[in-house]
């Protein structure tokens, strides 16, 4: 059978038909031909009344084969001799695990075929606005806004006038006009055409239109002895425009930062084989400094001891003890931000044994502990180099704020990050946190409580309170 008919159906049937193929992405025919196929094969899911569904997500629904799509694209394929560059553009695409739909104008199908686009596009190939496998469910709309983006390449001059002035008269203009996505186009035509007044107020007004131009190129025409500017961009130009527009840049707001972040344990030698330690995993720590990188500073961590990769694109330096720790972040200034997450041990043994302490008749040998370098306090107290934002972490078991608050004074610190880090929160070496921002306002501690979040979160959110209050410091007037 090669074309389906159905005539005289209710009208409530059409609309099912229509919301289901549209949210399948199929015509109404192939949807109806889905449809007959489950029933044949005993499935149930095809008799169930002829309610209309709910109606789809405004957002695109992608069928996921393989590598999941991340974002669709509908490519609109002008006629020009630049057409084939469409075909690996369609690759390009792909390779960048976005889902292309392509139509092709009456006149581009002279230069490239529906079977190839479709070949490598792994999808139908739409040329006709009055196709009624696909009007029937107002095809053209689906493709104008089932999409996250649309590309035109070749946009040829006859497709751009048409854009400008608002025709729609075939397949490709009326979906460009009935879109409501971001449009890119990629010109492609002879210099004296590109040179043209009227093509030029065409691109006046696509631009103030807020349709995205790519190109054109210069160089070598298809016409002998013909060069100048009219070539369209390259496939990889196209495709790398079209990824910025969908996936645009993270915003870097610690970018141009110094941040110095201190992570783990330190540990603390009694011998050769044994120390003095605690049960920081680092985790915290780390995870700041991922944020802070993404965020766009430059991060140096100094780390104690941890089972942990090193976060990509941070300069990582390994201590192990207290001393250790203090000298590589005194090496490591100046910074404009500096976090002291790391559970520095309190204390070290006076005389580090040279062999391994042995049991004695006599019962323990004595260890006497000396105060280790108080990290925090002497970094806030400096008077040349201290980062003009400096944060301590507080790591308690009992009277979490009030212990935090005396530490922000005696410290000299400008924020504290409390946690509760009691056997019972699992804190210590897990992957949850609990924490209380402490800082000055206005004269006043203020207490900011923060819900449980994973120490991914906690991060994030520590680095969006330190991109504000830089942002707000930038703004205040100079005295």
């Amino acid at each position: 059978m090669a074309s389906l008919t159905i005539r005289k159906l209710d009208e409530h049937v059409k609309t099912y038909l229509r919301l289901r193929s549209a949210k399948n992405r199929r015509s109404v025919e192939e949807e109806v031909r889905v449809i007959l196929r489950e029933l044949i094969e005993g499935r149930e899911e095809p008799l169930t009344p002829f309610a209309a569904p709910p109606a789809p997500s405004s957002a695109p629904t992608l069928q996921r084969t393989g590598a999941a799509p991340e974002a669709s694209v509908t490519l609109i394929i002008g006629g020009g001799i630049a057409a084939y560059k469409s075909l690996d553009l369609i690759r390009r695409l792909k390779e960048r695990r976005v889902e292309v739909r392509c139509v092709l104008t009456k006149a581009a199908q002279q230069f490239v075929t529906p079977l190839a686009v479709s070949a490598l596009s792994h999808e139908r190939v739409y040329t006709d606005l009055f196709d009624p496998q696909s009007e029937f469910d107002a095809g053209h709309i689906r493709l104008a806004r089932d999409c996250d983006l649309i590309v035109v390449a070749p946009a040829t001059a006859d497709l751009m006038a048409k854009i400008a002035n608002g025709h729609a008269d075939d397949l490709a203009s009326a979906i460009l006009l009935a879109t409501n996505r971001k449009v890119l186009l990629a010109p492609a035509m002879n210099p004296l055409m590109w040179n043209n007044a009227a093509t030029r107020r065409n691109v006046t007004q696509l631009q103030r239109d807020g349709l995205v131009l790519i190109g054109p190129n210069s160089g070598e025409m298809a016409e002998a002895g013909e060069a100048g500017v009219g070539r369209m961009s390259e496939a990889i130009e196209i495709a790398n425009a079209a990824e910025r527009l969908l996936r645009p840049p993270v915003p870097k707001p610690l970018a141009g930062k110094r941040v110095l972040i201190t992570a783990g344990p330190t540990h603390e030698p009694i011998d050769p084989v044994r120390y003095i330690a605690n049960r920081s995993s680092g985790k915290q720590g780390f995870a700041i400094a991922a944020a802070a990188q993404a965020a766009g500073a430059e991060v140096i961590l100094v780390s104690g001891p941890v089972d942990l990769d090193d976060p990509q694109g941070v300069t990582v330096k390994h201590v192990e003890s207290a001393r250790q720790m203090l000298e590589q972040v005194q090496a490591a200034l100046p910074a404009d931000i500096a976090i002291f997450a790391a559970a520095v041990a309190d204390w070290r043994v006076a005389n580090e044994g040279e062999q391994k302490l042995k049991k004695t008749s006599a019962g323990m040998p004595p260890l006497q502990l000396v105060e280790n370098p108080d990290i925090l306090a002497t970094i806030s107290k400096l008077t040349d180099k201290r980062p003009p934002l400096v944060i301590g972490f507080a790591a308690e078991t009992e009277h979490l704020i009030d212990n935090a608050k005396s530490k922000l004074a005696r410290k000299g610190c400008d924020w504290i990050v409390a946690n509760d880090v009691s056997p019972a929160t699992g804190v210590m070496g897990g992957d949850r946190n609990t924490v209380h921002l402490i800082s000055r306002k206005n004269g006043e501690i203020a207490v900011d409580s923060w819900p449980v979040m994973t120490k991914e979160q906690v991060a994030i959110e520590l680095v969006a309170h330190i991109a504000k209050s830089a942002t707000d410091k930038s703004r205040e007037p100079a005295s």
